[in-house]
């Protein structure tokens, strides 16, 4: 496979747009082709989420030979039942992935409600060619990946050999009303503690198959490592449930290379060592990476290192001499 590959990109047919029951945002609008989540502008071209062509065309702009697509995070299930929701969703996916000629995979949508039926919805993304897994959210209820559904989740991903994309909600605080703080705090905490929950969880002792990756470069999580191993080394309580130290633990992790800094990514690989990070662009949003190849090779990355360790987080074999760091293998 010649160019890139991005495992953190979004897609939703306009027919979903009305987002699944309860959703604290929705519904999606358009708006003189601009796209709308309720009443907020996000400054994106509404053909730009739902519109194919479109983001084969934006692929080859920006070198790309693979795009996952996933939902947005505001069209995940939160809210309690969505059954035929996420049943269209995942549907709708699939038939766009069998039409893309292998340029297109997915990760699909489960229910958050009920551990039976995300279990149901698991196993038929499990048998969907294309579909390599799910994208979920990291909080859910006052739970995190630890407990809970999510938990559950990430339990039969495991056992279905199906990878998981965490990405954040955006969910709202009131400290966090004005400036696009949501986003530009809320995503990264979110994301933080979500890693730091798997971590101190004991999740990777207990699942060392699951294949999990985190967006926006784990958040917050590069600049905390630190901050957990000296908890975890010193307070009973952080270690009771997790056998090795999160800066450890974490190189058994996937995220993605959304960092917007070049610092920081070199943060990442740093901590999380180069066979961890994959290349996302969170396309069509207005946070999006526009230029990831080129982000990603100018923080120190390759492609063929970026290609190798996506294909691994897929589940997908390596190319003929590649590993999963990207090294060439015995001839």
């Amino acid at each position: 496979m010649t160019g890139g590959i991005d495992v953190h990109a979004h897609w939703l047919p306009t027919d979903l747009f009305g987002l699944p029951p309860g959703a604290p945002y929705g519904p999606l609008r358009d708006r003189g082709g601009e796209l709308h989540l309720g009443e907020v502008p996000l400054s994106i071209a509404t053909r730009a989420m739902s519109d194919v062509p479109a983001i084969r065309a934006d692929m080859a702009e920006a070198g790309l030979a693979l795009r996952v697509l996933s939902a947005p995070p505001f069209a995940f299930p939160v809210a309690g039942p969505a059954p035929d929701y996420v049943d269209a969703f995942n549907d709708a996916l699939a038939a766009v992935v069998a039409g893309s000629d292998g340029a297109l995979a997915g990760l699909g949508l489960v229910p958050l409600d009920d551990a039976a039926a995300a279990t149901t919805r698991l196993e038929g993304l499990a048998a969907a060619p294309g579909i390599a897994g799910v994208a979920i959210p990291p909080l859910l209820g006052g739970t995190s990946l630890d407990s809970g559904v999510l938990r559950h989740v990430l339990a039969e991903c495991a056992r279905l050999g199906l990878s998981v994309l965490v990405h954040p909600m955006q969910l709202p605080r009131p400290e966090w009303g004005g400036h696009y703080l949501a986003n530009l705090i809320g995503n990264p905490v979110e994301t933080a503690t979500a890693v730091a929950a798997l971590l101190l969880g004991g999740v990777l002792d207990a699942l060392p198959g699951l294949r999990i990756c985190f967006v926006h470069g784990g958040g917050c999580t590069p600049g905390l490592l630190g901050r957990w191993d000296h908890g975890w080394r010193t307070r009973p309580d952080v270690r009771r449930d997790s056998g090795r130290p999160p800066g450890e633990a974490v190189r058994d992790l996937w995220f993605d290379t959304v960092t917007h800094d070049p610092a920081l990514l070199g943060l990442l690989t740093e901590r999380a060592g180069k066979q961890a990070v994959v290349c996302g662009s969170d396309y069509p949003f207005d946070m999006a990476q526009r230029d990831p190849l080129g982000f990603a090779t100018g923080g120190g990355l390759d492609v063929a290192t970026l290609s190798a360790n996506a294909r691994a987080f897929l589940g997908r074999a390596p190319e003929p001499g590649q590993s999963r760091t990207g090294a060439s293998g015995p001839s």
